[in-house]
Order: structure tokens, then sequence, then C-alpha cells
């Protein structure tokens, strides 16, 4: 089989200039938050001989981390891993992280991943893939230190930048953080990954105003992303106003900005829960909203790809009173932590479960058995994954639902007043 090279100078086993340009483009539409990465299909299906462009194929549906999602993705790594045999180490490496993805061996494909990173610097695709493994972990010093090794290499692009200064960010590096953030963003204003991890860096030092100045010029750039990436951070720009105590132009954003773009996805459910969330404990009434979020977080009630994603679709299901719902789901995910794998059965027992029973308690106003559940694992919650963001909601949860314990004044009311 011929090789050609991608943009980064790698081999790609194909007999088809199409097909690495095909790949180059997914890879950029990847890295950007781009909505096109979905043409890469196409060409898949005209080169099913190459066995890279079947992986990414597959890691499409992947992205999606539902259970139809993985049933999409297997007939792609099936025949990447048939017809791989014969390609370069770095295309077996990938394609044999990306099948340990697709059939629930995360820790694995992490592994893989690394090794691929270490060896192959340049490949950033497969950094990106790598962090998003390591987000889901709360491996943020291995996050750090991977983007660190990686720079060196892909020193010219702005998404190495980007990756570093949302795992420095992760880490706490926040000087370093937003220095590369703010670096990314020079080179390419178009990098959202980048303005995404400079948000964060100015949400952590708790300066609202300034990630408004930051993120608003660039807003406009949001418009050629994905719907993650698009609601996203448009929920960054809904917490600092809430930070700024202006929850009516906060509630405006999500109806406007990060509820209503792809409502069947699941990072945008994320995005819905916690910030409808967020807006009721600052005591703003936000009506029906949860009855259409849990409509649609409804079909994830057995998906068990993430204890980070079915908390939040536990808990909205549980806030819309769908009680029988939000049961069914907490029996599941006892049931999946009884027969997890080694790896991550602790995680499950031990931790998600609690704060899932934490969770639906506060979602129903029984807080001194929420504050009770939550509290025991709130130091060890960054490793169900989400950001350090992210993770503020649920010591959020946490603190609104102690104020019934405690006779301190509080800044705002909250489910549990």
């Amino acid at each position: 089989m011929p090789i050609r090279h991608d943009r980064f100078g790698h081999p790609v086993t194909t007999a088809t200039s199409a097909t690495v340009e095909a790949i180059d483009r997914f890879t950029l539409e990847v890295l950007s938050h781009g909505k096109e990465a979905g043409a890469l299909l196409a060409a898949a299906e005209a080169d099913p001989d190459c066995g890279l462009l079947q992986a990414y194929a597959g890691a499409l549906y992947l992205f999606l981390q539902t259970a139809e999602g993985i049933d999409k993705a297997a007939p792609y790594l099936t025949r990447a891993r048939t017809v791989v045999s014969t390609a370069s180490e770095r295309e077996r490496l990938t394609v044999a992280a990306l099948d340990a993805w697709g059939t629930g061996e995360p820790e694995r494909a992490l592994d893989l991943h690394r090794r691929i990173a270490l060896a192959w610097p340049r490949d950033l695709l497969n950094l990106k893939l790598a962090q998003i493994h390591q987000l889901n972990r709360g491996d943020r010093a291995g996050m750090r230190a991977l983007a660190e090794a990686a720079l060196p290499h892909g020193r010219e692009y702005s998404y190495a930048w980007g990756m570093l200064a949302f795992a420095l960010e992760q880490a706490g590096a926040l000087d370093a953080a937003e220095d590369a953030g703010r670096r990314a963003v020079g080179m390419n204003r178009d990098d959202p990954w980048a303005q995404h991890a400079v948000a964060h860096v100015l949400e952590a030092r708790r300066d609202p105003d300034g990630g408004l100045a930051f993120l608003g010029p660039l807003s406009g750039t949001w418009d050629r992303c994905s719907s993650f990436m698009y609601t996203h951070n448009w929920w960054h720009a809904a917490l600092f106003r809430l930070d700024l105590d202006d929850a009516a132009a906060a509630l405006a954003l999500f109806d406007a900005r990060v509820w209503g773009v792809r409502k069947t996805y699941v990072q945008d459910q994320v995005n819905a829960v916690s910030l409808l969330s967020r807006l009721e404990l600052r005591g703003v009434d936000v009506g029906s909203r949860w009855a259409d979020v849990a409509v649609h977080v409804g079909p994830r009630i057995n998906d068990r790809q993430n204890a980070f994603l079915d908390l939040h679709y536990l808990y909205a299901l549980a806030r819309a009173g769908e009680d029988d719902a939000a049961a069914e789901m907490l029996a599941g995910m006892r049931a999946h932590a009884a027969i997890a794998s080694p790896a991550s059965r602790v995680i499950w027992s031990e931790i998600a479960i609690p704060a899932a029973s934490g969770l639906a308690a506060h979602a129903r106003g029984r807080c001194a058995e929420a504050a009770s559940a939550l509290g025991s694992v709130l130091p060890r919650m960054f490793l169900l994954g989400g950001s350090t963001a992210q993770q503020t909601w649920f010591e959020q949860l946490y603190q609104d639902s102690r104020r019934q314990l405690e006779s301190a004044p509080t800044l705002w009311p909250g489910i549990c007043a």
C-alpha cells in the first residue's frame, strides 16, 4: 500500500491523496471545534482500506458519548482493525486506542494515546484525544505533563498552545495558563479552545469584568463551532454574568445561546443543567425549563458512558419531578458499579453513587441528606471528570444544602432556603 503524509509529516497508508486531505480537514475541524468534522464519513466510504481513516470515522461517533454512538462507531472500528495490520506503527496504535475507547476501555485508550504522544508529539489530534480522556479521569497533572512535552514540537500551531493553556489552568498554574492561552489567541483568533482556557483563568481569578471583556470581541468566531464549543463558551459568558449579579442576562443567554442549539447532544445538556441550576441557586424562577431539559436527557438513563455526565442527567430528571426516571437511573448506576472493571469500580461505587444520591436529594429539597452525601465525596469529585469550572457546581450544591444546617447568612436564596 502506498504511503502519503499528512500536514504534520506523519505517514498515512493510503493510495489516494483525497484520503490525506480528508484527514487533514478532519484534524483541523476537531482541533478548532468546528462543525464540519462529519465530512470525513464520505471519505471513509470512499477509501475502506485506510485503517486510520476508518478509525477516525469511528471517533466521530465516540465523540457523542452515548450508547448509540458506541454502536455506530463499531463497524468503522471493526473495519479499521481488519485493514490496519500493514500500516505504520502510529496508525496501528491510533486504531488500537480508538478501538479501546469503543469497547469501554478508556484507561487502555489513554495509555496508548500517551505512547503515541511521546513518540509522535506533533500528532496534535492524538494529543486532543488524550486530553479528552485525561479530563474525563481528572488527570490534571498528567494533562499538563503531556501538553508540555508536546509543545516544543508543535509550537507554531495555536492548538498546541491552547491545549497547554487548558492543561495548565486545570493544574492550577494560572499565570502560565493565561500567557499560553493569550498567545494562542494572538496566533489564531479562531481558536475557541484557547479562548476557553483564558476564560477558565479569569473565572478562577473571579474576574468577571475581565472575562466578559475578553470573550465579548471573540464571540462572533463561535458561529463556526460545534454546538458544544458554541454553547460552552456562551456558558462561560453566562457564568461571568452571574458573578456580576446579572441573573437576567444569564437567563437570556441560557435561552438564546446555551440551550436549544442541539438539545440531543450530551455536552449541550451538561451546559444546560449546570447553568439552569446555578440560576436557581441565585433565586431565579426558571419556570418550566427543567421539564424540557428532562425530556432530552431521558434517553440517556441507561447509557453509563461517564459518571460526570450521569450526574447531570440525574439532577435534571429529579429537578423536573421525574422521580421514577431518577430512581431508575440511580438503580442503574448502582448496578453498573457492581460490575464495573476493577479500574473504575471504586470511582463508581465510592464517589459517583454517593454523589448521585446527594444530587437527587438536593433536587427534591432533602438538603440534610444532600449535604451529608455530597460532603462525603466532594474532595474526590474531580476524579469523575469535568473541568475545574464545571466541578464548582458540586461545591455550590453542597453549600446550598448546608444552609439549612447552619445559621450563617447567605448571599442568595436557593433550593434549600
